[in-house]
């Protein structure tokens, strides 16, 4: 049996017609950039999500820098992120202009630990991004609390967490603003490229919609700008998409519990950690293997099984390449959380359209592994 990582050609087949008549609307209106169907989508995903504004651009990268950027931050300003994560979170700050900061995650959920970053903050602390890691949720209240004792901006980055929630807060109930990526890959996702800052913030929402623009709001530049907008044919696409989030994610949980029940007691792996009371949308089912040494032999066990099983954020931040050492990025305290999980971690395929079939092989074909 072959199992794939990602399960995009269902899920377009699950709901083609409302995805073709949608992209057929815009293409018949000859409006394919900042167009109806984009304040369209924005309107809807403002109203999904529970905030004042939402803003479509290019990309999740640009999403985070274009944010920065509104909030007035600057070269020499801190932004405190944590290093086990995709390479793009610290790389928008460092687009703004601003120093990236990197502290570890937790030993369990691997989102951002907030002790790690209280003992990060120093004067010339800005800001704060944490990732909802997976799917899940970080500790935005202990977060909330850091920002307001240290008067500090607090910019959600969740493009892996599209429909999750906390025990008691919603996402960017807590925070300045919040952004996401709807690459193909996300739980919500477009044919390409595209982002969004969703915001209650009028201020900001205002700013990053000149900043997308050229600086522009009508004809007039009002001062520099970008060239990132969400195109009116990717709008159709998520306008589309954006009425079944609810369903996909509930398929992923079932997928995950399954996932959960099979693979309880399997001594070579940790399974994934949800906190009590929070809704995790599973972007990524993510095991780890206890020895570290033991994640390729299974990764390639695996893939010699037909299973399309993948490694996400492998590499920490700040042991890849472009990391650049020096005023632009600093390391505070241990980063050991976040590099064991690097070196352990494995995604197993998970999407609303997986078959139980495939689920029960992928964990069979995790527990018949043999050192």
């Amino acid at each position: 049996m072959n199992v794939s990582f990602y399960g995009h050609t269902r899920q377009y087949h699950s709901i083609k017609s409302e995805i073709d008549a949608n992209m057929a609307k815009v293409l018949e209106s000859g409006q394919y950039v900042m167009g109806p169907m984009l304040r369209q989508f924005e309107t809807e995903f403002a109203a999904y999500t529970g905030r004042k504004h939402a803003i479509g651009v290019g990309n999740g990268t640009d999403a985070i820098s274009l944010t920065i950027i509104a909030l007035g931050l600057k070269a020499g300003d801190e932004i405190i992120t944590h290093a086990n994560t995709f390479f793009a979170t610290a790389e928008a700050i460092w687009i703004a202009g601003c120093k990236a900061v990197l502290v570890d995650c937790d030993d369990t959920t691997r989102c951002i630990d907030p002790k790690a970053v209280a003992a990060a903050i120093t004067p010339r602390t800005r800001a704060i991004i944490p990732v909802h890691l997976y799917g899940q949720c970080a500790p935005m209240r202990d977060i909330r609390k850091l920002a307001d004792e240290h008067k500090l901006f607090v910019i959600e980055d969740n493009a892996q967490a599209i429909d999750a929630r906390g025990d008691d807060f919603q996402i960017g109930e807590l925070s300045d603003a919040v952004t996401t990526s709807f690459i193909i890959q996300k739980n919500l996702g477009t044919f390409g490229d595209g982002g969004a800052v969703y915001t209650d913030n009028a201020d900001i929402d205002a700013r990053v919609r000149k900043l997308r623009n050229h600086g522009s709001s009508q004809r007039d530049h009002h001062s520099f700008g970008f060239n990132s907008r969400l195109d009116d044919i990717h709008a159709a696409v998520l306008s589309a998409k954006l009425k079944h989030i609810g369903e996909w994610t509930d398929a992923r949980r079932e997928w995950a519990a399954r996932y959960d029940a099979g693979l309880t007691g399997v001594d070579t792996i940790v399974l994934p950690h949800q906190r009590p009371g929070y809704r995790h949308v599973y972007h990524l089912y993510e095991i780890e293997t206890r020895n570290a040494a033991d994640r390729n032999p299974l990764l390639g066990y695996l893939n010699e099984k037909g299973i399309d099983a993948k490694t996400h954020y492998s590499i920490a931040i700040h042991q890849q390449e472009g990391y650049p050492w020096g005023k632009d990025a600093e390391i505070r305290g241990s980063l050991g959380n976040a590099e064991k999980s690097a070196a352990s971690c494995i995604s197993l395929p998970i999407y609303a359209e997986l078959t139980a079939e495939e689920v029960d092989y992928v964990i069979d074909s995790v527990k018949s592994w043999k050192k």
